[in-house]
């Protein structure tokens, strides 16, 4: 039954993402309704853009930059200035400087790490005109991006990359506000509220009263996830009633984390011209993803014999269950999603390895929305030039060449994770003040930080629940290993798409190495595997393997 139940799921997915990433070809190559497009050009002029002007590369980065700074400073001020703003009907105060700069950050970058809690510390103006808001135009950059680096390997010689502000606009208004709008309807119907009342004071049977916070919580939850954002409405995010009531808004947002990741799988095989490309994008995506959840569902269906026989419910909400909340953080890890509905901090200690191997490769495996899919060509880039090695020819991709310049762009691009895991985290395993942060001892305490600054730089979001990341060093530190998370990698890769679309592109010949059959799949997903084993497995072997490995002698943390 329950492989079953795994398979119907994974069906209405790929059906829904197929058909997805057919309207969103229409909507990135500008084939839409003309009533459509005129409505669009009529918002892009309004706002200043020339829509026909092509951009390359270093022109494209500097508008995501510059566009990307802007949506930050502002944020920033509603942050710390929302007590003065209106719809504050609880006379919520303005956030701490430090506070208010991770939490910028944080939602500008698409992390929605979340050091505060959403109902008691942020103003109905904070969230709606702040944090939803990002969470629209910093998943509408992610997808954007993915679109340019797309055309650099599929478009023709000297092309642009396109134009920012036209494709923002487009993955913004065409496919992230229609299909937000749906979600929420059907989330509002299962019982999440959205309202622009009060908290509502209940009193008890005893006589004691109870402050219910309430708010314009389903719009939020829906780009939330879809955007693969994660940052919920409520501090305990979807594990709280009101964001996540029932099984079918479970199943419902589940599926929408997932849905724009992998229609962009099958988008991409369309943009270049041949379908094969994006199946075998995602079937490097799809293997490690279920071997992941295997891992996770076993270890929490099984559970800890030393708390009894049945599955590991320590954390976890009793109307989903394990096999609903191993979906979920298996989900929430691959997407770069980071919403929780159970308290990962709870998990079996090799559930928190595949979580943290999951956010640790670069979020590659469906990744964030565009972000997986520029995160995963990456990966094809250093994966053709491997191939090019064992068979002793100059590597090519999609009929253009891999040279020195793409590698060189690629390793800086992977570099990012390990400074801000690796660097950040030995850090913080070794200052007072950050060390203050840990509440267990031990591997424990240790895969608390590697899971923290693995989920900053990955750009996920989620956290064990242990760690008390409101102290202002983590505030600041994981603000800061945030954007180098973000665009250490968006820059160069836009960098190798700019110098993809200046090479010509040569037909394939009978010496070709083919990237779209199962030795290019299993090369790619080896190609990951090796590089996040050789990066991260002695530190992770300090954390969460040295946990199992206690546990199983029969201590625990």
């Amino acid at each position: 039954m329950t492989l079953l139940a795994y398979a119907l799921y994974f069906t209405v997915l790929v059906g829904l993402a197929w058909a997805l990433a057919i309207w969103m070809a229409r909507v990135y190559g500008g084939t839409l309704p003309l009533p459509l497009l005129r409505l669009e050009g009529f918002l892009l002029r309004a706002c200043g853009a020339t829509p026909e002007r092509l951009m390359g590369w270093s022109a494209y980065a500097l508008a995501v930059l510059a566009f990307n700074l802007v949506g930050f400073v502002l944020l920033y001020a509603a942050l710390r200035l929302q007590g003065a703003l209106p719809l504050n009907p609880d006379g919520i105060g303005g956030m701490a400087p430090d506070l208010a700069f991770n939490t910028a950050v944080s939602f500008v970058t698409n992390t929605n790490w979340q050091a505060y809690s959403g109902e008691a510390q942020l103003s109905y103006l904070s969230q709606m005109a702040g944090l939803t808001v990002q969470n629209f135009v910093s998943a509408g950059t992610g997808m954007a991006v993915a679109v340019a680096v797309i055309r650099g390997f599929a478009a023709a010689k000297g092309s642009g990359l396109g134009n920012f502000w036209v494709d923002l606009t487009r993955s913004v208004l065409w496919v992230l506000l229609p299909l937000s709008v749906v979600l929420a309807l059907f989330l509002a119907a299962q019982g999440v509220p959205q309202t622009l009342q009060g908290a509502v004071v209940a009193r008890g049977i005893e006589g004691g009263e109870q402050v219910i916070a309430r708010g314009p919580a389903a719009a939020q939850i829906a780009i939330k996830q879809l955007g693969t954002n994660g940052g919920g409405f409520f501090g305990v995010n979807s594990a709280h009633p009101f964001e996540n009531p029932t099984i079918a808004s479970n199943l419902a947002q589940c599926l929408s984390i997932l849905l724009i990741p992998v229609a962009f799988c099958f988008l991409f095989g369309r943009l270049v011209g041949d379908r094969r490309q994006g199946w075998a994008i995602f079937a490097a995506m799809a293997v490690m993803f279920v071997a992941g959840l295997v891992v996770i569902h076993y270890n929490e269906v099984a559970g800890n014999p030393a708390l009894g026989v049945g599955a590991n419910m320590e954390g976890k909400e009793q109307r989903f269950g394990a096999m609903l909340s191993s979906l979920w953080a298996a989900s929430t890890t691959a997407a770069s999603n980071g919403s929780v509905n159970a308290m990962h901090d709870s998990f079996m200690p090799l559930s928190g390895l595949v979580m943290m191997i999951f956010m640790q490769v670069g979020e590659v495996i469906f990744g964030g929305v565009g972000a997986g899919l520029y995160g995963m060509l990456l990966y094809v880039v250093l994966a053709v030039f491997l191939a090019g090695l064992m068979v002793g020819r100059t590597p090519e991709y999609l009929g253009r060449k891999i040279e020195g310049r793409e590698v060189t762009l690629a390793v800086l691009a992977f570099l990012s994770m390990p400074l801000g895991i690796l660097v950040g985290g030995a850090v913080a395993a070794t200052v007072p003040q950050a060390l203050a942060a840990v509440q267990e001892a031990g591997p424990h305490g240790m895969s608390e930080i590697l899971y923290a600054y693995s989920s900053a730089t990955g750009n996920n979001g989620s956290a064990f629940g242990g760690y008390g990341a409101a102290l202002p060093w983590h505030t600041t530190a994981l603000g800061i290993i945030m954007l180098i998370g973000r665009y250490a990698i968006i820059i160069p890769m836009l960098a190798i798409a700019g110098s993809m679309i200046r090479k010509p592109q040569a037909p394939a010949t009978s010496g070709t190495f083919p990237t779209h059959g199962p030795l290019f799949v299993t090369l790619l997903i080896l190609t990951v595997l090796i590089l996040g084993a050789l990066t991260f497995f002695p530190v992770l072997a300090l954390g969460p393997i040295a946990e199992e490995t206690a546990r199983l002698a029969g201590q625990s943390f």
